[in-house]
């Protein structure tokens, strides 16, 4: 990375408040289950847990943490719990209720390629409905990588439920390239509706990761993106932050962006939350305090 941007460190602490979901089980870090729990809560407790989401978990392995955290208090763990279709999505919070040591925080729910998009948010909300205490559970839908994409985010404007975008993955078709992510980017904060991100935002800055030579959006990128794109900048504006390799560029302008970015872009998913919270700090964008456990 190139150097830091002078005074950056008097960003708001809330601008990265709970902006990193600990996704560690899933890849490429696939980290062991029984080793994810304790990790997690070694984070949670350390200095930069005002950084720190929910666990994410996919449904099938909730069994597993049965006695993982049979040790632990009531609500020691907040989950983000993942389903593979909206009919899933009904029998998560009964799962998350059988450990006691755990709290049903997310939902994100994939769509499956055979539904189109105009019976996901009927099917979600009849699925749901037989969960009845899922009114306290956000839920993310991941919108598909295809023609339903404009449509689905346009009927979860008049949902209740959230957007999910996947920003990468185990192989380089995975990741969206920068003008496909703008424009999602952009349908999102034209039909206001609030997102996360999963999977690719290794850095913070845009890359080419120097193994799999894949390039990889900066998570810091999509944040400053969000904000120009709230501020009514174009779809050229945005491909160009998203493009943007120079990190002292990109944080002064996460620098200088409200807060209030963070109603839209809520966070991201990553496999290593101690590569954020070092990267953030690298480039004077935390507080010592929040740091002084890692650097």
């Amino acid at each position: 990375m190139t150097s830091t941007a002078p005074g950056a460190a008097r960003v708001p602490p809330e601008l990265f408040a709970s902006f990193c979901d600990d996704a560690a089980v899933f890849p490429p870090g696939e980290m062991p289950l029984a080793d994810a729990v304790p990790a997690h809560l070694r984070h949670v407790a350390a200095a930069h847990a005002p950084l720190v989401g929910p666990l994410v978990v996919p449904r099938a392995r909730l069994s597993e943490l049965a006695a993982l955290t049979a040790g632990y208090g009531p609500g020691t763990l907040d989950l983000a719990v993942t389903v593979p279709s909206p009919e899933e999505a009904a029998r998560a919070p009964a799962s998350v209720r059988a450990l006691p040591a755990a709290r049903l925080r997310f939902l994100e729910v994939a769509v499956p390629e055979d539904v189109p998009a105009a019976e996901v948010v009927p099917r979600l909300t009849a699925a749901l409905a037989e969960a009845p205490d899922h009114a306290r559970v956000t839920v993310y839908v991941e919108v598909p990588r295809d023609e339903r994409r404009a449509e689905l985010i346009a009927s979860l404007a008049t949902s209740p439920y959230l957007a999910k975008f996947r920003t990468g993955g185990v192989r380089a078709e995975l990741y969206p390239d920068e003008r496909e992510l703008a424009r999602s980017v952009l349908l999102a904060v034209r039909a206001k509706v609030p997102f996360k991100a999963t999977a690719g935002l290794h850095h913070a800055v845009r890359n080419t990761d120097p193994r799999t030579l894949f390039e990889q959006h900066g998570h810091l990128n999509l944040l400053a993106a969000t904000g120009a794109a709230l501020d009514g900048a174009d779809e050229e504006d945005i491909v160009a932050i998203l493009a943007e390799r120079d990190a002292a560029t990109v944080a002064g302008l996460v620098g200088a962006l409200s807060p209030e970015v963070r109603k839209t872009f809520r966070s991201f998913g990553t496999c290593s939350l101690t590569g954020p919270v070092s990267e953030l700090a690298a480039l004077d964008l935390l507080g010592p305090d929040l740091t002084k456990d890692l650097l």
